[in-house]
Formats: C-alpha cells, sequence, structure tokens
C-alpha cells in the first residue's frame, strides 16, 4: 500500500494534552499504585513511587486528572488536607466499598505533578458537593493572601499553585448525579460562576460531556451554557467519554483481555476506530454553535475495558496488556490527531494498575511492568505539540460487525525542528502490511525506525517477564526514489523519524 506525506504542508498544533492521563481513587490506581508512602521499602520520593515518576517522565506525560471519575462527586476535598493522622476515613462507595484514609490529598497530588512536571487537572464535586465547596477549593489553591492562602501556608504550601484545568463535575448523566442536559446546564452556567479566576492563574473550565454518540447532550450544553450570556467566557471544553467494550452486552464486561481469538481482535479494532465517527458528531454539533473552534473537546476518559484478571477484586478494574492494546492506543491516538482542530486534551483511563494502564505494578511489593500502551505513547512523544501533516492513504478498510475500520492507519507531523515523524499501526491480525512511502516535495534522511510487535498476539508482559511485548529496531527499510520502503508485521505498530 502507499502512504504520501506532505512536508512542506503542515496544518494545525497538535496539542500536547492529547496524550494526557487519569487517577481515579479506584483499585490500585492511587494507593499500592502511585503512591506507597514515606514509609515503604519501595523508592520513593514524598510517598511516591520513583520508578513510576521517571517511567512516566520518559514519556512526557502533560496532564494528570485526579481524583475521579465517578469518585471525583463524592470526594470533599477538604478532607485532604491537613495533618494526614487527623483526615477522616471515607467510604469509597464507587469503587468496592474499600475505605480511602485520604492520604492522598490536593498537596499530595500537586507534589505528583510537580515531579513529573505535568499539569494537574481537577475534577470539581458538582454530584454532592456545591458551587461554595468549588470556589473555596480554587481560592485554596490559588489565593495569595487571606483565610484560604493563610490555611495553605500553615497546610505546608506558602505559595499558590497556578491549575489551569478544572472539570465541572463528571458523568452527570451517570454516578455525577443522574441528570439530562437539561438539569446539568444551568448547574454548569451556576458551579462554573464560582469557579473563579484570579491574578495569574485563569481557569480552563471543562463542561461535563456526553458519553458515546451521545450528541443531544452536546447540543443542549453547547445551547444552554456556551450559547448563554457570558457562557463562552466560564465554557472552555466539554468533555467525552468512550470505552471500547468488546463482547457479549453484559455489565460487568466478560471479553478476556488476553484470551481472545480474532474475532476478539477485529472487534477491539473495529469498536477503537469507532471514536472517530463519534468525534465527528460532536465536532459537528459543537462547530454550529462556535465555528470559531472556542471551546475543545475534551476526551478525557478513553480507552479498553474487558473482564477483570481472574483472582482480583472485579471492583478495582485490573486488566492485563496485549500487543492489540497497543494498536488500539495507536488507531486512538490517530483519531485525536486527525481532529486535533477541536480535540485539544484527552485522558487514558488508566495510568497505573486499571484498565489501560501504562503500568502495572504487583500488590505490596517493589515489581512492575510497563505495558505496549506505555511503549505507544513513547513513540507517539514525537507529535507533541507539532504540526499535523496531510498522510494520503490508499489502506484497504475492514469491516466486522457492520463498523469500518482501516487496514493500515497512520498520522504524521512536522517538529519545530523541520524533523517529520510518522506513526503508523497494522490492525490486521493475520497479514503484514507492505508500505511504500512517499515524502513528497522533500528530501529527507531516515534517521530512526522503531516497531512494536509480538510474533504471540496474546502475549502479555508479566512481572517474570517484564518487557516480552516491548519496542525494537524497524528492519528492512528500504530506501527508494520517493521516500522509504517497509514491512509491518501483523497487528503492529511503527514509528519513524525523518530529518
Amino acid at each position: 500500500m502507499k502512504l504520501t506525506l506532505h512536508p512542506a504542508e503542515p496544518g494545525p498544533v497538535i496539542d500536547k494534552h492529547i496524550f494526557g492521563h487519569f487517577a481515579e481513587h479506584l483499585g490500585r490506581c492511587v494507593y499500592d499504585g502511585l503512591w506507597v508512602g514515606e514509609d515503604s521499602p519501595v523508592p520513593n520520593v514524598r510517598g511516591w513511587r520513583s520508578d513510576l515518576v521517571a517511567a512516566l517522565k520518559k514519556i512526557r506525560i502533560p496532564n494528570l486528572r485526579w481524583p475521579g471519575g465517578c469518585y471525583a462527586d463524592d470526594y470533599h476535598w477538604r478532607d485532604g488536607i491537613g495533618p494526614r493522622a487527623k483526615r477522616p476515613r471515607r467510604l469509597n462507595a464507587h469503587w468496592g466499598g474499600v475505605v480511602d484514609d485520604n492520604a492522598v490529598g490536593t498537596h499530595e497530588f500537586l507534589d505528583l505533578c510537580e515531579q513529573l512536571g505535568c499539569e494537574p487537572y481537577l475534577a470539581a464535586n458538582v454530584g454532592s458537593g456545591s458551587p461554595r465547596e468549588v470556589r473555596e477549593w480554587v481560592e485554596y489553591c490559588h489565593a495569595t493572601a487571606g483565610t484560604l492562602a493563610d490555611e495553605r501556608a500553615a497546610n505546608g504550601r506558602k505559595e499558590p499553585w497556578k491549575i489551569r484545568l478544572w472539570g465541572i463535575g463528571n458523568e452527570t448523566w451517570g454516578c455525577g448525579g443522574n441528570m439530562t442536559p437539561e438539569q446539568y446546564a444551568p448547574e454548569y452556567r451556576r458551579f462554573a460562576s464560582y469557579a473563579r479566576d484570579f491574578p495569574g492563574a485563569p481557569l480552563y473550565r471543562v463542561a461535563s460531556g456526553a458519553r458515546n454518540d451521545d450528541f443531544h447532550w452536546t447540543d443542549v450544553l453547547m445551547r444552554d451554557a456556551f450559547k448563554a450570556p457570558l457562557g463562552a467566557q466560564m465554557f472552555q471544553g466539554l468533555s467525552l467519554h468512550y470505552y471500547v467494550v468488546p463482547g457479549p452486552n453484559t455489565w460487568p464486561p466478560a471479553h478476556s483481555a488476553t484470551g481472545f481469538d480474532e474475532d476478539g481482535w477485529k472487534s477491539v479494532m473495529a469498536l477503537g476506530w469507532k471514536m472517530d465517527a463519534i468525534v465527528r458528531g460532536h465536532r459537528a454539533v459543537m462547530d454550529r454553535y462556535d465555528p470559531e473552534a472556542r471551546a475543545a473537546l475534551v476526551v478525557d476518559e478513553w480507552g479498553a475495558w474487558y473482564a477483570a484478571e481472574p483472582g482480583t477484586n472485579p471492583n478495582f478494574l485490573y486488566q492485563q496488556q496485549t500487543i492489540r492494546d497497543g494498536v488500539l492506543a495507536a488507531l486512538t491516538l490517530n483519531v485525536f490527531i486527525n481532529h486535533c482542530e477541536r480535540v485539544r486534551i484527552a485522558n487514558l483511563a488508566q495510568v497505573v494498575n486499571v484498565l489501560q494502564a501504562v503500568a502495572l505494578t504487583e500488590p505490596g511489593a517493589g515489581r512492575f511492568v510497563l505495558t505496549p500502551t506505555w511503549d505507544v505513547l513513547a513513540m507517539y512523544a514525537a507529535h507533541h505539540d507539532a504540526r499535523r501533516l496531510p498522510v494520503h492513504s490508499d489502506a484497504a478498510q475492514h469491516v466486522h460487525d457492520g463498523l469500518t475500520y482501516p487496514a493500515v492507519s497512520a498520522t504524521a507531523s512536522l517538529a519545530a525542528d523541520g524533523s517529520v515523524n510518522l506513526t503508523v499501526c497494522n490492525t490486521d491480525p493475520a497479514a503484514s502490511a507492505e508500505i511504500d512511502l512517499t515524502l513528497a516535495n522533500r528530501r529527507a534522511t531516515l534517521r530512526s525506525a522503531s516497531l512494536l510487535a509480538s510474533p504471540v498476539l496474546t502475549a502479555c508482559n508479566t512481572f517474570d517477564q517484564p518487557r516480552a511485548v516491548t519496542t525494537r529496531p524497524l528492519d528492512g527499510v528500504r530506501a527508494t526514489a520517493t521516500g522509504v520502503a517497509f514491512a509491518l508485521p501483523p497487528g503492529s505498530v511503527a514509528a519513524l523519524h525523518f530529518s
């Protein structure tokens, strides 16, 4: 098949925040995942695992969303400040009824973000909270003087933080309040009115948006919140949640993360590419009300959702990963890049030990593994804040269960230094793809080429074999008169860098 890149025609900037992550108080994501506590034998800095911090820095994590998810609308930020020994213990009613001792609160989480060098993305409580609670959390974080600034200083932080990203509620159509869009739109306006800007710290407010293809929700929010008087000043983004859930239509999901056949592979590819149609639908609605694209589409929960691993707490959503998930990650990121005029923030669910995580930790121990999704995000880091390039492809289209998806999907970008980066995935589980790549009107030198693939599609990284599925050099790249040619193995992702 033929791919043609056009380096002389750079398009919009691919916002680095498309490659964001999500850490909810759910299962072992925060506790016994990222957070081990200062007294743990696992190496840490102020309680946060040093090896995981290093791994996330390697993929240049741009933002981290916290504390939920559904947990956010049961979370009251004052429970997580002050001396830890005096913090109240609360029941995590959404995720297994476990007790959360609030050891990780605002100060701890923002310390993690500073260690990572990423932006925090805080999810404010609308479902069980109040506008006053949101207002005071914003003030606690941003005030330079006064009662709440003094309280923050007494808790160990004199200088204010500058937190840009704020979600005003989460899944308000479900666990965040079971509202209709007509009910939530005025609630958003009310809560957002009290999430005030502070000098030097303007807020980027994200409204709780739709799940899947509920375009009516987007229509109502754009009409009744964004287009309301002063609405555009308080409405910078609208969220979207979409999970790939293959297998029988049951809840909880029953499809195995590793015990799948070719049909299971194709189902994930088809459902993954459905993200493109969903984004197109919401983008079209937003374009009607906001043709200048002032408000972003924020896909702040995405990923695969399978059955929990056997022998683990089903409420903890712990699942393994294979190369199938790496290809799914590449497909999804390609959708976001293709729509980067409107999609400017996205968050993989979730960062550690939950759903499509980039790392898995051994319970109560020091070992951990990186997943194929981590490798893909490492490959795609080259696209951060680069300019999207047109890619023309004659790739065939596959059809599964009535859904169409490309046999090969690719994206490319032009970096500030003039280099060109291509990421490309083969979605076929059985056939290699022969790629003939042309760089139109440019002579370029291939500087590196890497491949993520596995001869056994159901193989996964384990604590005993932590890099069974990992990135290696892409062999066999041949120079041609107009570019290069190479072969992509079945079910694989590749990244090529040209100067």
